[in-house]
């Protein structure tokens, strides 16, 4: 280890700073441009040990979990609370733009849609019981230690609340000292936690688990390992008007205003097409509110987030037509003449992106798509192929969902 003075340069697509050295770049983690810092050096990672001249767009950490000043940041969860929200956005944008560029592709980026402190209605909490405790919080960044918390600025005041009942069901499934997660989505009927990487219960452990569960006010499901352990009452979500009941552990937009921003692109550009093809659909994020427009065909991998998304289309008046495909679009994707009788299409994949389904789906006659992504560089890969087979990309909105990260959705819109 070293001890030396850099200068920051830039941000890199993570949101560590990166300084110039004769041995290469090196990065500087919660360090912002322009900021000339000292840092204790190992290969091409340093550590601040003091900033002897700071950013001006660098703020006081709005979350005390963040780390002192806002250096070295504790708590794993953010990694950009100490710049300020105008430049904070302005990198965001970058992200997407620098994405695209590099596949040579140059269309209007619009302005970000901001998140907001609060919006966070899904948290992956890292968890570990000790003799003395019940660890809830985060991951430090590059490190097995949980940081305990007790608030979080980007997360609900509805699962902050419940931070307490959170550690007695995490507490109550521990069976040894091992680290193990808690997913919890904050629905209209309570939480719905879904607890992984615990070693199976036996049957007394089992009950009284149950017991602890049901003595909580507000947990609306309690899943472990996928397997619904007691579910007092029915968690739910709305889609638009439409509500689902998500499956276990389920896939779920992290907040609530994202999910609306993504869902207003894309109604507005799909406007009236009669037949719509949703693919990697989940639960019907976007085909639920597209039955009100036309017929959807909604094609996903898992099985129970398509029965979710038939359920909640089945018990819901004024929709149009909905069917449901189970089907693995990254071993099968729809192919060329598949997309036939369809008007328009959505896609919303992982982030490993829809390659294989883009280049089917360039050959085809569909005149509207709209593409939504969590991995810029993916989706310019796949908008790429998209534009050489003949599509123009009309629109690209960066939507922030993960606040204080280098975490990005976008939503591009193209016609042929």
């Amino acid at each position: 280890m070293s001890t030396e003075t850099v200068t920051i340069e830039k941000l890199g697509a993570q949101g560590d700073g990166i300084a110039s050295s004769a041995g290469g770049p090196v990065y500087v983690p919660f360090s912002l441009p322009g900021e000339s810092v000292a840092i204790a050096r190992v290969k091409s990672q340093g550590t601040i040990m003091s900033i002897t001249t700071a950013s001006p767009d660098r703020q006081e950490p709005p979350c005390r979990h963040f780390g002192p000043d806002g250096l070295n940041g504790t708590c794993g969860g953010c990694t950009l609370q100490h710049m300020a929200d105008g430049p904070y956005r302005a990198f965001k944008r970058q992200l997407v733009v620098d994405a695209l560029r590099s596949k040579g592709l140059t269309p209007d980026v619009g302005e970000i849609v901001p998140a907001r402190p609060g919006e966070r209605r899904r948290v992956v909490f890292a968890a570990r019981k000790t003799e003395k405790d019940m660890l809830i919080g985060f991951n430090q960044a590059e490190s097995h230690h949980i940081v305990a918390i007790e608030e979080c600025p980007i997360s609900s005041a509805g699962i902050i609340a419940r931070l307490p009942a959170i550690r007695a069901i995490g507490a109550s499934l521990a069976t040894n000292a091992e680290p193990f997660r808690i997913a919890v989505l904050e629905t209209l009927s309570g939480l719905d936690v879904a607890v992984d990487e615990v070693k199976k219960l036996s049957d007394p452990q089992r009950r009284k688990a149950i017991e602890t569960v049901l003595s909580l006010r507000g947990i609306a499901r309690v899943s472990l390992n996928g397997e619904i352990l007691v579910e007092p009452t029915k968690p739910l979500i709305d889609f638009g008007g439409v509500q689902v009941s998500p499956p276990a552990g389920g896939f779920a937009q992290a907040t609530k205003p994202a999910e609306e921003a993504m869902a207003e692109l894309v109604l507005a550009h799909i406007g009236k097409a009669k037949r719509i093809a949703d693919l990697f659909a989940g639960a019907g994020t976007f085909s639920l509110r597209l039955a009100r427009i036309g017929r959807v065909h909604a094609v996903e991998a898992e099985a129970a987030a398509l029965t979710a998304l038939d359920q909640a289309a089945r018990k819901t008046q004024g929709l149009k037509p909905v069917s449901v495909e189970k089907r693995d679009l990254f071993r099968r994707p729809l192919m060329t003449q598949e997309f036939k009788p369809y008007d328009a299409v959505v896609f919303d994949p992982p982030r490993a992106g829809a390659e294989f389904q883009c280049k089917e789906l360039a050959r085809s006659a569909v005149k509207k798509i709209v593409a939504v992504s969590c991995n810029p560089l993916t989706l310019a890969r796949d908008l790429a192929i998209l534009v050489e087979g003949g599509y123009r990309i009309t629109g690209v909105t960066p939507i922030d969902q993960f606040l204080w990260t280098a975490h990005v959705e976008v939503v591009a819109t193209l016609e042929k």
